[in-house]
């Protein structure tokens, strides 16, 4: 059976990344959560189950195979089922899911650091930093680009749940916990994404979760 290491529900972005990837494969799997920053973390990452990431989650155990990072966890998945589970059949389809996984991915970095996940917490409206307001705009701009062109089947970016929604559904969340205003066609998507049902499990199970990191209680200044 596949065993995933995460890190808190309520606080990691990539670790839920992964586990919807996992959901989405159909593979039964086993769910080890692990408390980020608590007194026992850096020891725990020196173990040989952490060792190959470097002590970051989300790792996927398949057996003696061992794979990191959400990108290539999803990658790996969809080369173990079927890569329709993941990515759009069309060519210029997937392409384009792919280009959009992969910009998620490595870029958007001043929204990550100034607005971290949280999902036990919703702040009022602030002023968003410029850098912030770029790379949103980036992000809806591509939103509205799948969608246009590829979202007619379904509510998703391409139109059913994939890869890439996997991929943009911490932002979504994100931009609920920071209160960010949306444009009517984003906030359709991002509804679709809260209410699909991983989704919902798993932000029910951050609420229950006992530990608490205080540097993402309260939003950067």
């Amino acid at each position: 059976m596949l065993k995933l290491i995460i890190g808190n529900k309520a606080y990691s972005s990539w670790s839920l990344r992964g586990w919807l990837a996992v959901k989405q494969s159909g593979l039964p799997f086993e769910e080890i959560t692990v408390p980020m920053f608590d007194e026992d973390w850096h020891k725990r990452r020196e173990d040989d189950e952490f060792a190959p990431s470097g002590g970051k989650v989300p790792i996927l155990w398949d057996e003696d195979i061992v794979i990191w990072d959400s990108l290539a966890i999803i990658e790996y998945l969809a080369d173990k089922t079927e890569r329709a589970r993941f990515w759009p059949d069309e060519d210029d389809a997937r392409g384009m899911a792919r280009s959009m996984a992969a910009e998620m991915h490595s870029s958007y970095e001043n929204l990550r650091r100034e607005h971290s996940m949280n999902l036990r917490k919703q702040f009022p409206a602030k002023p968003l930093s410029e850098p912030v307001t770029a790379e949103i705009k980036r992000i809806l701009e591509l939103w509205a680009q799948a969608r246009a062109r590829h979202g007619g089947g379904g509510p998703f970016l391409f139109g059913d749940f994939g890869a890439v929604d996997i991929m943009f559904a911490p932002v979504v969340t994100r931009f609920i916990t920071y209160s960010i205003s949306m444009p009517r066609f984003a906030a359709a998507y991002m509804e679709a994404i809260l209410r699909h049902p991983w989704v919902l499990q798993w932000v029910e199970a951050a609420q229950e979760e006992p530990w608490v990191i205080e540097r993402y209680e309260t939003p950067v200044a």
